[in-house]
């Protein structure tokens, strides 16, 4: 696909969606509180503006590009990261989600510094920032480069400058409540244009009938035996709940909508309304590759397989809205991140050691620099990434987070769930426990020739990581003397309401149901 593809009528679109964009981000902006926080949205987000927030999170870079193409490659067997990942929404709604309302925190560093004390508070602000900026910011801008450089013929850091410069503006004008207000535009936008792909390719493809009868036949099972080499199923099995936990409850640019939600009712009805909308991932961003197999099966690089649909498929026109789409989802993912980003630093960091007494005017200047700078350091990773050879960019992504996921879950899931952990040990599991993490990340991504030996599956690999580390913090917190008593907050307990709860139930089956029927 390149410019040609883009008529006038394309261009005005475009430039209509970008209007409309920044004028919700400016009144989004206006709505807040003149010198109140920029990262919190003065805890008024409603249901909605959470699952779209973390909706439109998380649908940035695996969901689109990288989606289609192992839609192209496998089938619907990558759906198993979307619906799998609703227990562990569910973990967040009931079992982190009523701690963190409970301790009114700002950042999930502060909540483990409630519990452990101040030096793992420290630590934790500085792992958040590096994953933040390396799972968040610089493999989003990897995606979206590839699209802009797809589109445009121009050089990766250009791409990813041009993403940056768009996001970091409604980041900096009107923290979380701007990237959660223009969140549910983008994403009601991505909803109709991708079901509008998928319905268009279902129609040149002669329906689901002939779909099913084009592609081989294992494109529609999700659990592929272990000897598959991209989506065994034991490794998906044990290794995804260790990234489930990191990505869905721990992580800071996933978390913030839901400790800026009104009320825990509304935090678990936004978790709620994020699992639902999950399912749509497989119709409207895998599906899309599955049929663009059945249409153009001789593409040479599978993560072209959107882009050759949308322009195959698309009159002049809806290739300006497709292209808005995919630009808003990247803007969306790293206006959520840099947000993310400049909250911990500034409220962690920076506030915590340097400046206590600091005005809110003060804390949100700081931010906006925190905001320009995460923008260039990530901009030197992405190119960085685009030198990685020999995987998919489905699985570049996973991969790079099954690396960073076990310390993290590690550290939650004991800190919460056995009081007998100790500071020391969820010390050594963040500095000790990542930095081995990441040195095996590298000599598995990077391999020198030396080290040449085969290799288990990475989701496998992140699971066993998570056991060596969970391990050594039992050992470590039997060894070593008990800390002394923290005062942590206690979780909001109060009884789930009965519409929510009744979400959850109508959801719980609809996902063993699917799993049942595509087995």
């Amino acid at each position: 696909m390149n410019t040609h593809y883009m008529q006038g009528l394309d261009w005005m679109i475009l430039a209509t969606y970008f209007i409309i964009l920044l004028a919700i981000g400016i009144w989004a902006s206006m709505q807040r509180k003149k010198e109140s926080s920029l990262f919190l949205a003065e805890r008024s987000l409603r249901w909605y503006h959470i699952g779209f927030s973390m909706w439109g999170t998380n649908v940035g870079p695996s969901m689109l590009i990288a989606s289609a193409s192992a839609g192209f490659t496998t089938g619907i067997v990558s759906g198993n990261y979307a619906w799998y990942a609703f227990i562990f929404i569910a973990l967040l709604a009931f079992v982190f989600a009523p701690r963190y309302l409970g301790a009114n925190i700002n950042t999930l560093p502060e909540f483990m510094g409630l519990r452990f004390g101040q030096s793992t508070r420290n630590i934790l602000a500085w792992y958040t920032i590096v994953t933040v900026i390396i799972s968040w910011l610089a493999l989003t801008l990897f995606a979206g480069g590839i699209l802009i450089r797809q589109v445009f013929d121009i050089p990766m850091w250009l791409s990813a400058l041009t993403l940056l410069l768009i996001s970091a503006f409604f980041t900096m004008l009107g923290g979380l409540k701007a990237v959660a207000y223009t969140n549910v535009y983008q994403m009601l936008l991505l909803i109709i244009v991708s079901a509008t792909l998928t319905i268009v390719g279902l129609n040149h493809v002669g329906g689901i009938g002939a779909l099913v009868s084009k592609v081989p036949s294992d494109y529609w099972v999700l659990f592929k035996p272990n000897s598959d080499e991209a989506f065994p199923w034991l490794p998906i099995i044990l290794g995804y709940p260790i990234m489930g936990v990191w990505f869905w409850c721990t992580d800071q640019s996933m978390v913030q909508p839901v400790l800026a939600a009104r009320s825990l009712n509304e935090g678990q009805k936004g978790t709620n309304f994020t699992g639902w909308l999950k399912i749509l991932d497989v119709p409207l961003y895998i599906l899309p590759g599955v049929i663009c197999f059945a249409l153009y099966p001789t593409l040479e690089n599978p993560d072209e397989a959107y882009l050759t649909m949308v322009e195959n498929l698309f009159p002049v026109g809806m290739v300006g809205l497709v292209f808005a789409v995919l630009t808003a989802c990247l803007v969306s993912t790293i206006g959520s991140a840099l947000n993310a980003l400049s909250t911990v630093f500034t409220m962690d960091i920076y506030v915590k050691k340097f400046r206590p007494d600091a005005t809110q005017q003060h804390i949100n200047h700081v931010g906006r620099v925190v905001t320009l700078v995460g923008a260039v350091i990530a901009i030197i990773l992405t190119v960085a990434i685009d030198s990685i050879k020999g995987l998919n960019l489905f699985n570049i992504f996973q991969s790079v987070l099954s690396f960073i996921a076990p310390p993290m879950t590690a550290v939650f899931l004991l800190g919460v769930f056995w009081r007998r952990t100790t500071t020391q040990a969820a010390n050594i599991a963040l500095t000790a426990g990542t930095a081995f993490c990441l040195i095996v990340g590298i000599l598995y991504l990077w391999p020198p020739q030396w080290l040449s030996f085969p290799w288990p599956h990475f989701m496998l690999l992140s699971f066993w990581l998570f056991v060596i580390l969970a391990t050594l913090m039992v050992i470590v917190s039997l060894c070593g003397k008990q800390d002394e008593k923290h005062d942590i907050p206690a979780p909001i307990r109060e009884p789930v309401r009965r519409t929510t709860a009744i979400l959850w139930l109508l959801l719980a089956v609809v996902m063993v149901g699917l799993y049942v029927f595509f087995n």
